[in-house]
């Protein structure tokens, strides 16, 4: 456990993809968070001033380097910060696809996007997983995403899954986990994701026109319980990979 209180960084792909309800956990335990917005061109640091790396979701993709060539320059970061310092890492959604391409795994466009309120699944390596203690076996979260986790790297345990999607959620060793579900929400979170075009386009493909109606409404039904989801999730992390005492 750090000596002091911890230090996280944060990659961000856009600016309304930030920790969400997990920025509250932070603020109460003290702990200092560094946001880089890469989309923006803002610069890597050394990876040495942190304890941990989390990695937010985005509307690229991991294999869209022309378009946005820092992809580069963050998959060998968060190889750096998994492979070679062994920071505990938190990867959501893009994060979770970023942290498999980025150590071998294979990641690409979904047979079947999944955009709404949807079940996962934990397995048996779920059900053990410190990173899950505390959550239910199925549990309803807010998906959004067209690309997914096709394999995933030499090492990684696959934790949960749903029809659609085989890699819900996966660990690399004992400090590195991520997931493709959301569970950062908070009453802004879909609100503020629908005005991104590429999110609206595929939210209008997958439920129609008033599909952000359908969500928003929705979501607001389960926000308790993926707030608390999130509470437990937090708590699991900070206390596994040692970053706070529990």
């Amino acid at each position: 456990m750090p000596a002091s209180s911890p230090r996280i960084l944060v990659f961000q792909h856009i600016a309304c993809e930030h920790p969400g309800i997990f920025r509250d956990f932070l603020a109460e335990d003290g702990v200092v968070w560094d946001a880089v917005e890469l989309d923006e061109g803002e610069s890597i640091p050394d990876l040495a001033g942190y304890d941990a790396l989390w990695v937010m979701g985005g509307p690229m993709d991991t294999w869209q380097e022309d378009e946005n060539p820092w992809l580069v320059r963050e998959k060998a970061a968060i190889r750096e910060a998994v492979a070679e310092r062994e920071m505990p890492y938190l990867g959501f959604c893009l994060g979770h696809q970023l942290l498999a391409d980025a150590l071998g795994g294979e990641v690409g466009p979904a047979a079947e996007p999944e955009i709404g309120i949807l079940e996962y699944e934990l397995n048996d390596a779920g059900t053990g997983s410190p990173f899950l203690a505390g959550i239910e076996l199925r549990r309803a979260s807010l998906q959004w995403h067209s690309a997914e986790v096709l394999r995933e790297p030499d090492g990684a345990t696959v934790l949960a899954s749903s029809p659609a999607c085989r890699v819900q959620a996966m660990s690399i060793g004992e400090r590195a986990f991520s997931m493709q579900f959301h569970v950062e929400l908070t009453p802004a979170t879909v609100p503020e994701w629908g005005d991104i075009p590429a999110y609206k386009g595929a939210l209008d493909n997958a439920l129609g026109p008033d599909g952000l109606d359908t969500m928003i409404t929705e979501s607001k039904k389960h926000m308790a319980g993926f707030n608390a989801d999130s509470r437990t999730l937090y708590e699991n992390f900070m206390r596994t990979t040692g970053l706070m005492a529990g």
